[in-house]
């Protein structure tokens, strides 16, 4: 099979999908690997190490697109990548499609295969291609909240941490999964005080064992939220429901609550954002303020750290791009039902329920998607 990766072209997106030792695994299969020229600059890999390994140079993305059958990447394609897919294309990257009908009808009329990462479980129902960006994010999560409380930036001019003979700040974070206990870490590593609330008391357990009894968790309700409101100085947003949009667990009603200036991160902005003023920003143009509260909802968190979160990201998706490239599409999915669960377009249509139900669509079942997609 040929397989193509592109230059990522999202604002300040860094990242790539797949390394040299990606090239090296596919290349020993017999697979030829297209790579963009210079589509690993930004995670400082050369098109010399993608070269040494076996991969081809290529001027631009419509040579990657004309050229692949199976297309990696990162984040959700843009416009112009959406342009470029035919029926016969494989995608396989984060597609994040509930919070976005348009680019879920762009890969619809495109009639292209579509795998998401994020929707992607294992034996049990976790999310191992989610997850190492899920690390990442959570732990730049509490990185940035505690730069945006400085004043400079707009912020209550609190140090998260405190010193001896002054208190430290509070987070709130909301949902225990990856995110949620990743970013609670870095927040007692900081020596804040760090609530952690979810909505399972089994996970609310599990989090008191892994943290070792240093925080404080919280069943997750709207008034327990409400009323830890007023004291905090940092909430980070980590709710998720597979695939599907975000709830929202801050209402716009609920920010007067909090103190000025205190700082809001959405990590789950990829899927609509949990806070009801979230609106997805950049790297660049990180944070805007409703009524008195700073934002932090970049849509691509860990495309700030390239270096980490490619080799990271790749770790975990590289066995299955060979899967894919090895056995076929069809042959890939339809024996692991969690890979199958990737699925999110294909034949025209989408395959992924809480998709379609967010969006009022009427899903295909996947399994009947398989037997009419035009690639092998």
């Amino acid at each position: 099979m040929k397989i193509g990766v592109p230059t990522e072209v999202k604002t300040d997106e860094y990242r790539v999908a797949l390394t040299p030792a990606g090239v090296r695994e596919l290349a020993d299969r017999g697979h030829e690997v297209l790579v963009q020229r210079g589509a690993g600059e930004g995670s400082a890999i050369t098109d010399e190490e993608y070269a040494e390994q076996g991969a081809t140079i290529v001027g631009d993305a419509d040579a990657v697109f004309e050229q692949a059958t199976m297309i990696v990447k990162v984040k959700e394609p843009q416009p112009g990548e959406v342009a470029r897919l035919k029926p016969h294309h494989v995608l396989f990257t984060y597609l994040h499609l509930a919070p976005d009908p348009e680019l879920t009808r762009g890969l619809m009329a495109s009639g292209a295969t579509c795998i998401a990462y994020e929707t992607v479980t294992d034996r049990n129902d976790r999310l191992p291609l989610l997850a190492p960006m899920s690390e990442v994010a959570g732990k730049i999560a509490t990185q940035a909240g505690a730069f945006m409380l400085e004043k400079p930036l707009g912020g209550r001019g609190l140090l998260l941490g405190g010193v001896p003979g002054v208190a430290a700040g509070k987070v709130m974070v909301i949902g225990g999964g990856v995110v949620g206990l990743t970013a609670a870490e870095i927040a007692i590593g900081m020596g804040a005080e760090t609530y952690v609330y979810d909505r399972s008391i089994d996970r609310l357990r599990e989090l008191d064992f892994l943290l070792n009894n240093r925080c404080s968790t919280v069943f997750s309700t709207t008034l327990s939220i409400e009323r830890m409101l007023p004291e905090v100085d940092l909430v980070i947003g980590a709710v998720l429901v597979h695939g599907a949009r975000a709830p929202h667990v801050i209402s716009r009603a609920q920010l007067k609550l909090m103190k000025p200036h205190a700082v809001l991160v959405d990590v789950s902005i990829d899927q609509g954002g949990c806070f009801e003023t979230s609106r997805p920003t950049t790297h660049t143009n990180p944070t805007y303020e409703v009524d008195g509260v700073t934002h932090y909802c970049v849509a691509n968190m860990p495309g700030a750290v390239p270096i980490t979160s490619t080799f990271a990201l790749t770790n975990a998706t590289m066995p299955y791009v060979v899967k894919l490239a090895s056995e076929g599409v069809r042959s890939a999915l339809s024996s692991d039902p969690g890979f199958l669960a990737g699925l999110n377009v294909a034949a025209g249509r989408v395959t992924y329920a809480p998709v379609a139900r967010d969006q009022g669509l009427e899903p295909l079942a996947p399994e009947a998607a398989l037997e009419e997609m035009i690639v092998a």
